[in-house]
């Protein structure tokens, strides 16, 4: 028997996820001297970017510092996929498939 090789092509698109309960963006800092980090905050870099600066008042060794964003996604098929009939298309995040 000889194996044989299938290669089936679909169309996705990545989308940014939005909606009722999902943030824009989850930030928070962490200190790349000590190792510290900032709470996470929804939506919102202010708080921890505040805490940079109040951090290095703390200890002014601590200057340097990374930025940790968290945004969500999804995959949809497009048109053309036969996966766009299975009715998932556009549901909210978390939605029982």
């Amino acid at each position: 028997m000889t194996p044989r090789l299938r290669l089936l092509v679909a169309n996705w698109a990545l989308r940014l996820l939005t909606g009722e309960g999902v943030p824009d963006a989850i930030y928070s800092m962490e200190c790349m001297t000590c190792g510290a980090q900032s709470e996470a905050t929804d939506n919102d870099a202010g708080p921890a970017q505040e805490w940079t600066l109040s951090h290095t008042g703390r200890d002014p060794q601590c200057r340097v510092f990374k930025l940790h964003a968290e945004t969500y996604w999804r995959t949809e098929p497009c048109q053309d996929n036969p996966y766009a009939d299975i009715g998932l298309r556009g549901q909210p995040f978390g939605a029982p498939r």
